[in-house]
């Protein structure tokens, strides 16, 4: 929690008027009691109605001042709350954003979700209870304490007060050692159920098409029965602070009651006092039920907190070096003896790559699934570093760019098209903030979409639904080529980009992309032999290593594993 309080810098007021507010709202409730001891003992009994009249006002007065209190106290609490959740979040989100592929996929994009949501949730009401009572709740407990021994000088009564609050304060704290890791077990489980709730949301028509509703529903029943098997067991052992402490304060009420009555027999209090006492011990039950379900909120936001810190003491591996820079590079990119080891995987996804391209050059890379083409274009863009050897863009090791800087030459357009809700204007955006609207149709149909723009009802102003529900699987990768080229990338790599396209389709795209006049480099992934057959060079993969390089015809008679990618998919002559 140490970490996350720097993002409390800025609430300092209200850290301090919130507790304060409510401290005086807890003193002014403390003078109650005095109030209704005189209204028995000097008003009840000696028979002056103006006395009674007075004091009844005196306790108006207190109640209206004490809300006022808790109201500025609520005010002030839920601002340093909500303004800190913010910040969290913000900052959180910010450094996800800067973590690699590598500690996305260890840490789990549903358990990230959790964190920056749930737990966040978690921490602010934590945050805005503490604020509030975690002051109030001492205050009443030892204020009651030292009224009762006010009341009763003699010591006698008040030391069941002393007591009680022993024997409460054990109860209260032990069950809190006792939850704290069990809270975050649960939170560990939810992350789990998270996680196969967005598993089966996401592939809920894979499901259907195989008929696997029934078996699914079990799996999510299992692991929601195991959720609520750890809520269950740490709500038992909190459930037991309650009758615990209601136990023992009815127990020292009714001892207090006998004790008080004897005291008044022989004359050492009165009955006011009596009931004064009786007061603070209710004072004392309620503020210590309110304590207890406080802790049992600070214990479930400390266990978010851990959790959100864990995510920050993560920092990103990927860090600027400092290497010697050679611009003079007629390559626009080299791979150097790369290899390629995912984290926690046994062995290279790809093992000493090494070529080189030319500026304007197109190149093709193709190979069965599997073997590492989608990582091979990723260590471009430095989405995974290479393990042992070195990629380089223009001459310089990607590992010595700012990420910034090396993304803003290359515009990469991913197997899975990703397209936000919004207007296809706005998703046009992303590869160029500034562009025009004739700069974004020209990128349009390059890309083949414009026919798809000039069907829809409003142009660019169309709202495209989340994930591109409402497009095709074409008219998506359409789109997300469209928003690559926009930008006007120096590098644009094609990552299986046209899948859904029809040939005569990407025929057209291939010839636009060859026609443009600012002549990127171009990488094609592409599983069809037809996507790639035009590359000025073409990389083939086979289980991470490269077995071939070369234009199309020359790979036909040198490469195995070419000829029969492309006997797959097209009968050759004489065969």
């Amino acid at each position: 929690m140490k970490r996350l309080l720097v993002y409390m810098k800025g609430y300092r007021k209200e850290c301090v008027f919130a507790p304060t507010f409510k401290m005086l709202e807890a003193l002014f409730e403390l003078f109650v009691p005095l109030v209704v001891a005189s209204i028995i003992d000097d008003g009840i009994a000696n028979k002056d109605s103006t006395h009674v009249v007075q004091m009844c006002l005196l306790m108006v007065a207190l109640g209206a001042i004490g809300l006022t209190c808790t109201l500025f106290a609520q005010y002030f609490s839920a601002k340093a709350a909500c303004g800190f959740s913010a910040r969290v979040r913000h900052s959180l989100f910010k450094h996800i954003s800067f973590l690699s592929y590598s500690e996305i996929d260890t840490l789990g994009t549903s358990s990230l979700i959790n964190r920056m949501t749930n737990d966040t949730n978690q921490v602010q009401t934590g945050i805005n209870l503490t604020l509030r009572l975690f002051m109030r709740s001492p205050v009443i407990v030892f204020g009651a304490l030292i009224m009762a021994i006010v009341v009763d000088p003699s010591f006698k009564a008040s030391g069941i007060f002393i007591a009680t609050i022993i024997a409460l304060s054990l109860v209260v704290f032990g069950i809190m050692l006792i939850t704290i890791p069990l809270y975050k077990k649960v939170q560990a489980r939810l992350d789990t159920t998270l996680l196969s709730t967005r598993e089966n949301l996401s592939g809920v028509r894979v499901i259907r098409a195989f008929s696997l509703e029934d078996k699914e529903k079990d799996k999510f029943h299992k692991k929601t029965d195991m959720l609520n098997k750890a809520q269950i067991l740490v709500g038992r052992i909190s459930a037991l602070m309650n009758p615990f402490t209601f136990v023992i304060v009815n127990l020292s009420i009714c001892f207090l009651i006998y004790k008080g009555a004897l005291e008044v027999d022989s004359g050492n209090l009165t009955q006011g006092q009596v009931i004064a006492l009786y007061n603070y011990m209710s004072q004392i039950l309620i503020e210590l039920v309110k304590l207890a379900n406080l802790i049992i909120t600070i214990t479930k936001a400390l266990a978010s907190a851990k959790r959100i810190e864990d995510v920050f003491e993560i920092q990103p591996s990927q860090r600027v070096e400092k290497l010697d820079k050679d611009t003079s590079s007629d390559y626009s990119v080299e791979f150097k003896n790369a290899s390629l080891k995912y984290k926690g995987a046994g062995e290279c996804s790809l093992e000493n790559i090494d070529f080189s391209v030319s500026k304007g050059e197109i190149v093709g890379i193709i190979g069965g699934t599997g073997s590492g083409k989608s990582s091979l274009v990723n260590m471009i863009a430095r989405f995974y570093d290479a393990e042992d050897g070195a990629v380089f863009v223009d001459g310089q090791n990607v590992n010595s760019y700012e990420l910034d800087q090396l993304r803003e030459k290359i515009g990469i357009v991913p197997q899975k098209a990703v397209l936000f809700k919004g207007s296809i204007r706005d998703n046009m955006k992303w590869g160029d903030q500034n562009a025009t609207d004739e700069e974004i149709i020209k990128a349009l149909e390059i890309a083949q979409a414009k026919d798809v723009l000039d069907s829809k009802k409003g142009g660019l102003d169309f709202q495209i639904e989340e994930g591109g529900r409402n497009l095709s699987g074409g008219q998506r990768q359409r789109f997300t080529i469209a928003r690559a080229l926009v930008g006007k990338p120096e590098i644009l790599i094609l990552d299986d980009s046209s899948s859904a396209l029809d040939y005569a389709t990407d025929a057209k795209l291939r010839r636009a992309l060859s026609q443009l006049d600012y002549n990127p480099t171009v990488f094609i992934v592409s599983q069809r032999t037809s996507s790639i057959a035009h590359a000025d060079k073409i990389v083939v993969l086979d289980d991470g290593k490269i077995v071939g390089i070369g234009k199309h015809e020359d790979l036909l008679n040198s490469c195995l594993v070419y000829e029969e990618i492309y006997n797959s998919q097209f009968k050759r002559e004489g065969m």
